[in-house]
């Protein structure tokens, strides 16, 4: 099964359909965050990169319409006009890593219709998912105040693919290493692990566990010291650590209790052990609220593991993203549903000092100017550029991060920015809503005809 049909079948019934109206004229669709989740100052753009990879191999094979055919419950010989489509056009965007508001669009794809609708399930998953999880590992990392933060996030994640995603964008915001084997080889990240309680619980004791660890490893080690009773557990590892000597480099993690309380017993016994160099690594359950308390109240604590909550984003799991059309064949269009209202037009986001951003119209000359946050990436169906880096999307948060104020950067109750909307911008939404509710009104009043009474969908009065 291709990647054609990892779609919503309305995906496929709206694509046909175009092409059998003969509507393959130029489409604008925008994919933006209405709102941002609650407990939210900003998001992280993600996901591009492996939407840039998709588009670039779109293609509706004969097997895809057999397949398409088969949900449609249509003959094959139907869905015949889908085959051989592919991608050809253009995508403007904000790169991966930057900073960005809600209403501001993330993309913009512009392409014959077809191509551009049969997209749109494939684009905001990865990008809704993406950008999620790269908020939320963003803000372990302003939490955790410079200490290493890495991701463990993989085994209860929503999948392994969702497992792949969050090491890639931990990365990108700052994340020191991940668990995940697969995405340490591929995205070049340094791999991060311990033991499990079940190594532990295998050997007679912990300190016969912890020796045979030791040695079936070379260079530092990390103990996992709470299986039974944390105290004693950091006073064998600290015993076995000397005796091998593997102290430098080498630490302890703790999973469970109080990991404050438990961080500075360990650190006193370690440092008693002579093994001030032994680090102690915090993980279970926690996310950046955790990582917030843990800093805030002292705990000597040198490295802190995420994982379950920032996977699954567990305090926001989804954004409230959409993919609008908003301009057909040269025609602004836009949705004027009660609490969906969309703007129209092709659109650009300028930049000033301090996240003062402005969402304009793409052609449009603001005074004052700005940094234009949507690039060009793909024109013709072919990236303009090579594929982007995770050091640059990594620079490019970092950059960010330093202008984004701080009310919108506290880990309690964030007061997010708000971009303006241009006045060119403001005049051709409220021109195409006047435009458009005048057509509903004339279509209300051709349905009554000039003796009828009230329109259907308007009150009326009781006998």
């Amino acid at each position: 099964m291709s990647h054609a049909t990892v779609t919503d079948l309305y995906e496929a019934s709206m694509a046909l359909s175009f092409l059998r109206e003969g509507m393959t004229r130029d489409a604008t669709f925008s994919l933006f965050v209405r709102d941002l989740p609650p407990g939210r100052g900003f998001l992280v753009s993600a996901g591009l990169e492996p939407v840039l990879g998709f588009l670039t191999d779109f293609r509706v094979t004969s097997e895809d319409t057999r397949d398409f055919a088969a949900a449609l419950g249509s003959p094959p010989g139907e869905v015949g006009p889908l085959v051989g489509l592919g991608f050809d056009g253009e995508v403007r965007a904000v790169p991966e890593g930057r900073v960005v508001l809600p209403g501001e669009p993330l993309l913009e794809v512009t392409a014959p219709l077809p191509q551009a609708q049969l997209v749109e399930t494939w684009l905001l998953g990865q990008v809704s998912h993406q950008t999620a999880v790269a908020s939320k590992a963003a803000r372990c990392v302003l939490a955790a105040a410079g200490r290493p933060v890495v991701d463990f996030s993989l085994r209860r994640g929503h999948g392994p693919e969702a497992g792949m995603q969050t090491a890639r964008v931990g990365a990108m915001v700052g994340f020191a290493g991940t668990s995940n084997v697969a995405a340490s080889l591929k995205f070049g990240l340094r791999a991060s692990g311990t033991m499990a309680h079940s190594y532990i619980e295998a050997f007679g004791d912990e300190e016969a566990a912890f020796t045979a660890y030791a040695r079936s490893r070379a260079g530092p080690v990390t103990f996992l010291v709470d299986t039974y009773d944390t105290a004693d557990g950091v006073v064998t590892a600290a015993r076995v650590l000397n005796t091998l000597r593997r102290g430098p480099g080498s630490a302890i993690r703790l999973d469970s209790g109080d990991l404050a309380e438990l961080a500075r017993r360990s650190r006193a016994i370690l440092d008693a052990a002579g093994l001030p160099d032994v680090a102690i690594i915090a993980s279970g359950g926690l996310d950046e609220y955790g990582v917030d308390r843990l800093v805030r109240s002292g705990a000597p604590i040198d490295v802190y593991a995420v994982g379950t909550k920032v996977g699954t984003s567990s305090d926001a799991p989804y954004l409230d993203s959409a993919y609008k059309l908003v301009e057909y064949d040269g025609r602004p269009v836009m949705k004027l549903s009660a609490s969906k209202v969309t703007a129209p037009g092709r659109k650009q986001v300028l930049r000033g000092d301090g996240l003062d951003d402005v969402i304009t119209l793409a052609d449009e000359d603001v005074p004052g100017g700005g940094e234009p946050l949507l690039r060009r990436v793909m024109s013709g169906g072919r990236r303009t550029g090579p594929p982007d880096t995770l050091a640059a999307a990594h620079d490019r948060f970092t950059a960010d991060l330093a202008a984004v104020p701080e009310h919108a950067l506290r880990i309690q109750d964030p007061e997010p920015p708000v971009a303006a909307v241009s006045a060119r911008l403001s005049a051709l939404t409220s021109h195409v809503r006047r435009r458009l509710e005048k057509g509903v009104e004339e279509r209300r009043e051709e349905r009554a005809g000039p003796d009828a009474g009230p329109p259907d969908d308007r009150p009326r009065e009781e006998p």
